[in-house]
């Protein structure tokens, strides 16, 4: 089905229009063979809180941008290769449900569905996707991913020491290999993910010790058990941030 759609005039009209909608910001989505199989807004947990994006599913790209205007204008475009995808099911826990992870070697994030429904068909077509291209390139699926970022408003306090106290003056941080929100003093050192960055990131004390001694498995947490965790406290409030995706913090 795919195939015989790939050179199709609907699809490239329909890529056409996704690509209009990104304005001159956006990169070029239409190349042969790309087919466009979905899309749909989905709750993206980011950093300060929850919010709407758009997402689009082709057959070898998954793409999602911030809403400006619904169907017709959106920015801040990210594309993420569907080759480099894990996805993962998140347990409904309190106002969030329906959920599941996406995790690539650069940066992993949880989204949510309106419906079960919707899930369920999110989550078919992108394993489908992966599967055929996996398929087709010979490729093994990547053993390698960012954490998922606990959000800001899960933590009052550093969850390293469990001491300092989060305020204005003394702010968050996270660390890039394990995603807990930690304070300045557990985080001073860096170290180069290359996967994530070609320069050295912000890690907490407890996963350099870990680096620096070659044990690089220990510091990424069972994010079934911390990711799950993390969301037992009910989401409080927060100032209405771009995204987390260009933070440096």
């Amino acid at each position: 089905m795919v195939d015989r759609l790939a050179n199709s005039e609907a699809n490239t009209r329909r890529i056409s229009i996704v690509e209009n909608c990104f304005g001159a910001a956006g990169q070029p989505l239409t190349i042969p063979g790309r087919v466009l199989i979905g899309e749909g807004v989905l709750t993206k947990l980011c950093r300060k809180k929850p919010k709407a994006r758009q997402f689009f599913l082709f057959n070898d790209i998954l793409v999602y941008g911030n809403i400006v205007i619904q169907k017709k204008k959106y920015n801040k475009q990210h594309i993420i290769p569907l080759e480099n995808v894990t996805i993962d099911s998140i347990k409904d826990e309190g106002e969030l449900r329906n959920g599941w992870l996406i995790k690539t070697p650069t940066k992993s994030f949880a989204v949510y569905a309106a419906t079960a429904t919707e899930k369920s068909e999110w989550m078919n077509h992108i394993n489908k996707c992966v599967t055929d291209l996996l398929s087709k390139s010979g490729k093994t699926p990547s053993n390698e991913h960012a954490a998922v970022w606990v959000p800001d408003s899960e933590a009052t306090v550093c969850m390293r020491c469990q001491k300092a106290k989060f305020t204005p003056v003394n702010r968050r941080h996270h660390c890039r290999k394990c995603g807990f929100v930690v304070c300045g003093p557990c985080s001073e050192k860096r170290f180069l993910l290359p996967s994530q960055s070609s320069k050295p990131v912000r890690i907490c004390d407890f996963c350099y010790d870990l680096l620096s001694t070659g044990d690089m498995a220990a510091c990424q947490p069972a994010r079934s058990d911390s990711y799950s965790q993390s969301l037992k406290s009910p989401l409080n409030d927060a100032s209405d941030d771009d995204d987390d995706d260009d933070s440096s913090d």
